[in-house]
């Protein structure tokens, strides 16, 4: 079987997000199948901007295909679209002037993909709300699977992205809170699916005492990985564990690892390590007492699978439905919603070390039965095979509706994405996860 992977950035020192995620399964099913990865020139997701040659190159044994991006965004431009369609009723003409904006825009990528489908027996599409997928999955439908790695903010309710939905040969998604929130904004219900998340590989040599030597950390201390960064739940995190010292006597460190893109506070109980390499974060991980996640916004938190994986309790933002049903479903979390409840649930932690150990085990349990890479490939093949048996049967369905003709897409009559993201189910979703 020859399979492509398609996202909007790849590398080695891509470290993070739905492109760390795609590296990780291209890499993985290459064992099981022969795979390219097709990606486009851009390092920076902000810029979009042509960094990296076009063409082919080797990365860890796969062959990976670089297209150039035509424009590097306009982040004014951008904005001003995504207030408009997120706001206010609009088009969907809007709409996909909006999606241009949002890019990374490759018209060769997505060329490639329609010339050369019959290259390959299936597509694997990372992020639904680029431009590379939404195209690319346009071109090569009845060969394209979606990860849509998805998160409850306005870009999930525009209309432009339902036939996409409707019409991939299968989604996998990262969490059951992301299957209810796409089933309920596209009704997508009867599409192949599976949900699968993304597995992690825990080095087998971490030393907890190893961190603590480096870094001078002498006392209890809860540790952040992740951008620094008001959209991650930043701000709102340093304002919270000020609260917390305030109101609770004792020395407990927060610990932050990763690259700021806004200021820490100059607070003595908050120690910032900058951007750290793997074996630092696995032994920072593994000598703290509990990792925080303060994320409004998730499809999956692979960092809280790996604290998961390394026996520690995470302690959420409840505000944020995926983590709030992993902590649920794992009973290896406690999760948050104000200020105060961050306080009581910190303190919990902090005092009663039977509780924080049992849901440090639970963590460890659940990430072995869900999370571990054979439960994911498996998940993937699986899934592929049975669209390989649909094909040999002729079971292969329609596609994508087409897009309407100049006049109806150009009429604004579509309601804004935040008013129809509000309208949408919340909450976690319990009880769904079983054993392989």
């Amino acid at each position: 079987m020859k399979l492509a992977v398609v996202v909007q950035r790849y590398g080695l020192d891509i470290n993070g997000g739905a492109e760390l995620h795609a590296r990780y399964v291209a890499e993985h099913l290459s064992t099981h199948a022969q795979v390219e990865v097709l990606t486009t020139c851009a390092r920076d997701y902000i810029t979009w901007r042509n960094e990296l040659p076009a063409g082919e190159e080797t990365l860890n044994g796969l062959t990976v295909r670089r297209f150039p991006v035509k424009q590097e965004r306009e982040p004014e431009r951008f904005g001003r679209r995504s207030h408009h369609v997120f706001g206010r009723r609009h088009s969907l003409a809007d709409e996909m002037a909006w999606l241009e904006s949002e890019g990374p825009t490759s018209p060769a990528l997505v060329e490639y993909v329609r010339r050369r489908q019959a290259d390959y027996d299936f597509l694997i599409f990372f992020s639904f709300r680029y431009y590379h997928a939404y195209h690319g999955v346009r071109a090569a439908a009845s060969k394209a699977l979606l990860v849509p790695t998805a998160e409850r903010d306005g870009a999930i309710g525009l209309s432009v992205f339902g036939p996409v939905f409707r019409g991939v040969r299968a989604l996998m998604y990262n969490s059951f809170e992301e299957r209810a929130m796409i089933q309920a904004v596209s009704g997508n219900t009867q599409v192949p699916h599976v949900v699968v998340g993304i597995g992690s590989e825990v080095p087998a040599r971490i030393d907890p005492g190893r961190f603590r030597k480096k870094f001078g950390l002498t006392g209890p201390f809860v540790v952040y990985v992740g951008r620094i960064d008001e959209n991650k739940g930043c701000k709102e995190l340093f304002a919270f564990f000020d609260r917390y010292t305030r109101a609770i006597a004792g020395e407990v460190t927060l610990v932050l690892m990763g690259t700021s893109i806004m200021p820490v506070p100059d607070h003595p109980q908050i120690r910032h390590l900058g951007f750290v390499s793997d074996e630092d974060k696995f032994d920072g991980i593994a000598a703290a007492d509990a990792l925080i996640m303060p994320s409004y916004y998730e499809s999956l938190s692979m960092v809280a699978l790996e604290a998961w994986a390394l026996g520690k309790p995470v302690l959420a933002n409840g505000r944020c439905d995926v983590l709030q049903g992993q902590c649920l479903r794992s009973h290896a979390g406690l999760f948050y919603e104000s200020a105060a409840e961050f306080v009581e649930t910190l303190a919990l932690l902090q005092s009663n070390r039977r509780l924080a150990a049992a849901m440090g085990e639970n963590g460890r349990v659940y990430f072995q039965r869900h999370y571990t890479w054979p439960v994911i490939v498996r998940k993937y093949m699986d899934t592929l095979d049975r669209l390989r048996d649909d094909d040999l049967a002729g079971r292969t369905p329609a596609g994508i509706d087409p897009l309407p003709g100049w006049f109806a897409r150009h009429r604004s009559t579509v309601a804004a994405a935040d008013e129809v993201v509000a309208g949408l189910p919340a909450g976690a979703v319990r009880g769904t996860e079983r054993r392989p």
